[in-house]
Formats: structure tokens, C-alpha cells, sequence
């Protein structure tokens, strides 16, 4: 399947799987949550989106650093909103994750390319999602955030399938399961657990926990393929996992 119907389909069979839960958390329903569900999922659709069309100029590794950069860009929007400089264990902890996704996704012969300025804007998306998620999650409903952000994401990649030209689409038994599985495991869940667990840690801490993201890709990577790290991605996994613990650590001295 092509991105935009993929993103459509996808997004929509996880709405319809928190449509019982929305139901049961319907008093939870207001203008303003369902406002800030919007807001949210808009960010995450131009992160997706930004994504999709920048991988069609640049690589894949480029492509990785790059959209791994919202670690950093995050703590720059907290500084911003709250016109101080975040905390120097941040700090650390942001540049440590972002050398070691440096070290996992940048292969040799690293060259700009015309299509890193189109995913760098997909970073800074995906930062604002976060930043978002951290500001709205504490006053809205967890399944009422989740499910109307992925609700819109469904509705503008439904659009975005309508007006821009697709290849043939083939819906094969694989790519069901390729839908089902992503739409479950990784949307539904993912995004609620995100907007539940974001009510107590801050976008900062989120953003660096993020980072770790291509470490567990190439654990599951190892286990379902015998894919093997090399020396240069074992470093930049301990770089992203000390980043990780510098940040944690620092909030549980402070608390």
C-alpha cells in the first residue's frame, strides 16, 4: 500500500478498536478536548507526512538522525513556553541521545541531501506532538486525546489519499496483518499509553525516552531476523541509554 492509504486505513481501524472505550469515557467528550485531540493529531499527521515525502529525496539513515533530532528540539519548546533554560541534566541527557542516534543512524559517506530540509520540518512535527501531548495530557482524557488524534490523522492522510495520485493498491493477507498489527499495537495502544503516562513526566523526559526507539528496533531486530548490531550501533545504543538514565536520574534526586 502506498503511505497516505496506508496512514488512512491504519489510522482508522485503531480508532474503531478505542471506539468502546471512547464510549465508556463519553462524559469525558467536551469541545475543548476534542480541540486539543485535533490539534494534536494534526501535528502527528505533518510529522508523518513530512516524513513520507522526505524519504523519497534522501536515506533512510538520514532520514533516522534526523526525525531522531526531536529529542533535542523538544527542550528547546519547553524553554520557549516557559522562557527558562532547561535543566543542565537534560541537557546532557538530550545530547547524549542525540550523539547515539548519530551513531546508529548515520552510515558512511554522510551527505545532505534535498530531501533532509523536508524531514528536519517532520523533527520538529513530531516535537510538537510531544509537546503538546505533555501540556494537554493532565487536563484531557487519555482515550479522548488518543482517540481524536488518531481519529484526525486518519481523516487528513483519507484526504491527502483523495486529491494526490496512488499506485494500484493490492490488499494482500500480509498487508491485513502488516494494518491490524500497527493499527493495534503501535496507534491504539501506543498513543494512549503516551497520553495516559505523559500526565506524569514532562515532554523533556519523553522526547529522551524516545530516543531509545532504535535501540528496540534493533533488539526486535536481532530476535525476529538475526540482525546483529555493529560496534559503531552498540556505542550509539549506550549513548541513547545513558542519555535516558542522566534524565531520569536527575528527576528522581530532584523529587
Amino acid at each position: 500500500l502506498p503511505p497516505f492509504p496506508f496512514l488512512a486505513i491504519r489510522f482508522a481501524l485503531a480508532f474503531l478498536t478505542l471506539l468502546p472505550f471512547l464510549y465508556i469515557q463519553r462524559q469525558h467528550i467536551s469541545k475543548s478536548a476534542v480541540n486539543k485531540g485535533i490539534l494534536i493529531g494534526i501535528t502527528l499527521f505533518l510529522g508523518y507526512a513530512t516524513q513520507t515525502i522526505g524519504l523519497q529525496y534522501t536515506t533512510a539513515s538520514n532520514a533516522g538522525f534526523i526525525t531522531g533530532l526531536n529529542v533535542v528540539i523538544v527542550p528547546i519548546y519547553v524553554a520557549l513556553y516557559c522562557k527558562r533554560f532547561p535543566r543542565p541534566a537534560i541537557v546532557i541527557g538530550a545530547l547524549c541521545a542525540a550523539a547515539g542516534l548519530a551513531l546508529l543512524s548515520i552510515g558512511p559517506g554522510f551527505t545532505v541531501n534535498r530531501g533532509d530540509p523536508i524531514v528536519l520540518i517532520c523533527a520538529f512535527c513530531f516535537a510538537a506532538h510531544i509537546f503538546f501531548v505533555g501540556k494537554f495530557a493532565p487536563e484531557v482524557n487519555a482515550t479522548v486525546l488518543a482517540s481524536f488524534q488518531i481519529l484526525t490523522v486518519s481523516v487528513l492522510s483519507l484526504i491527502g489519499t483523495l486529491f494526490l495520485p496512488q499506485p494500484t493498491m493490492t490488499f494482500s493477507p500480509y498487508v491485513w496483518f502488516g494494518l491490524i498489527l500497527t493499527a493495534v499495537v503501535c496507534t491504539s495502544m501506543a498513543f494512549f499509553i503516551q497520553s495516559k503516562m505523559q500526565q506524569f513526566t514532562s515532554a523533556s523526559h519523553t522526547a529522551i525516552i524516545f530516543a531509545s526507539e532504535p535501540v528496540f528496533a534493533a533488539v526486535f531486530a536481532f530476535l525476529l531476523a538475526g540482525e546483529l548490531l555493529s560496534q559503531k550501533g552498540l556505542i550509539g545504543a549506550a549513548f541513547v541509554l545513558s542519555g535516558i538514565l542522566i534524565a531520569e536520574f536527575s528527576s528522581i534526586k530532584q523529587n
